[in-house]
């Protein structure tokens, strides 16, 4: 069996292309089959602007990863710390934003090695624990993170165009 070789390579503003695209066509593969064509063109129309994506890149509390394979990016990582957490703003946590892997190279550990490239990041800033929000309907997402040791402690909403969808809040601790 071939070993992928999966490279871990932070995103600047010059990938922002790259990242648009990227975040267009994971959070379609993702959530187009679930959801409304006019809830889904309003998120990829508003979610992934120049601006938006621009300003989470040049916010010191938030940091994006591309996972590389052979130089193409197969999957990114969005990581929150401090202030910059969408809900807790705990200096002590780390919040997982977004990890998306192309259906192409699901199940071929692209996730878990961005998952274990969040781990090591916030075991390396001293963090009590790691957090994020999952699609309450997203099984596969809920299956990995249990999988990975996340427990669920609350829920919240997310706002997809004009549909109101609840996300678990699932918690991994970082204490033995």
């Amino acid at each position: 069996m071939e070993i992928i070789k999966i490279e871990l390579v932070k995103i600047t503003p010059s990938d922002l292309e790259e990242l648009q695209k990227l975040g267009k066509q994971t959070f379609l593969e993702t959530f187009a089959p679930f959801n409304s064509e006019e809830d889904i063109q309003h998120y990829l129309q508003t979610g992934f602007t120049d601006m938006k994506l621009l300003e989470e890149i040049a916010n010191p509390g938030s940091a994006f990863y591309f996972a590389k394979l052979n130089n193409s990016p197969i999957g990114y990582l969005k990581l929150n710390f401090g202030n910059a957490q969408t809900e807790l703003k705990d200096s002590e946590a780390l919040e997982i934003e977004r990890i998306y892997v192309l259906k192409e190279f699901q199940g071929q550990k692209a996730g878990q090695f961005l998952f274990t490239e969040a781990l090591k990041i916030a075991r390396n800033h001293g963090l009590k624990y790691i957090w994020l929000g999952v699609w309450e309907k997203n099984e596969k997402a809920i299956k990995f993170y249990e999988k990975n040791g996340f427990v669920a402690f609350d829920k919240h909403s997310f706002v997809l165009g004009s549909d109101i969808q609840t996300d678990v809040m699932m918690k991994l601790s970082l204490i033995n």
